[in-house]
């Protein structure tokens, strides 16, 4: 028997999640739904719908998903090169619209202000990634930089390595952040240790360090609130 691939328009009116969407509104539609759209077709007696959540189910869901590359998408069943790259593009520009107030000024004056800018960019990262805003004299956000991407469990930065980069942009302050990919924000002793040697090297150059952001699944902690600097 010859393989069909289902489309989007051969499910039931209803079901459509594009005829949803457009009476319903995006935030109406699940993850699988939104998925199914940019799939745009299945395969092999096998609907979008059902390749997203198949999808879904063997990443663990958008966490997973969005750490998966191009070459991995397509050994799985149903995700063919153009499927693959255009659920990657989709995933970049929603990393990009997270991005996207960098190119106004910021003004930082809260932990809860710096945690807007990186906790879309930080929440759903297997590994532990470890950025810094850069800031001038009046706390605008002048540059950002990621200077560390580790393990599942780890995460190393030298404080030569963040210092020479607030240098390099004229920084009068930072503020770093980093994300514990358990989704649970609770600072480390390594944590704690780090931000104190990024303290004492800031102290010498010249360079405040504001403060040290933990970045969990739906939460942060700020070190500074925690009374850690």
């Amino acid at each position: 028997m010859e393989s069909q691939s289902f489309m989007l328009r051969d499910l039931p009116h209803e079901e459509r999640p594009r005829e949803r969407m457009m009476h319903y509104g995006a935030e109406s539609l699940s993850q699988a739904e939104l998925l199914a759209i940019l799939l745009r077709t299945g395969a092999q007696s096998e609907s979008a719908i059902h390749i997203a959540q198949r999808l879904l189910g063997i990443t663990g869901g958008l966490r997973g998903l969005a750490d998966l590359s191009i070459e991995e998408l397509t050994t799985i069943k149903g995700i063919g090169p153009a499927k693959a790259v255009q659920l990657k593009a989709g995933i970049e520009l929603g990393r990009r619209m997270a991005n996207s107030r960098l190119t106004e000024p910021v003004i930082i004056r809260s932990p809860q202000d710096a945690a807007e800018i990186l906790t879309e960019q930080l929440r759903y990262l297997q590994k532990e990634h470890f950025i810094c805003l850069f800031l001038n004299t009046k706390n605008h956000v002048i540059a950002q930089e990621t200077l560390s991407m580790g393990s599942l469990n780890a995460s190393i930065v030298h404080p030569r390595e963040v210092f020479r980069a607030a240098m390099k942009c004229s920084s009068a302050a930072i503020i770093c952040a980093h994300n514990h990919p358990s989704g649970d924000p609770t600072p480390s002793p390594e944590d704690i240790s780090l931000t104190s040697r990024l303290m004492q090297a800031g102290e010498i150059v010249g360079i405040d360090v504001l403060d040290h952001l933990v970045i969990g699944d739906s939460s942060f902690v700020s070190l500074k609130e925690k009374g850690y600097m």
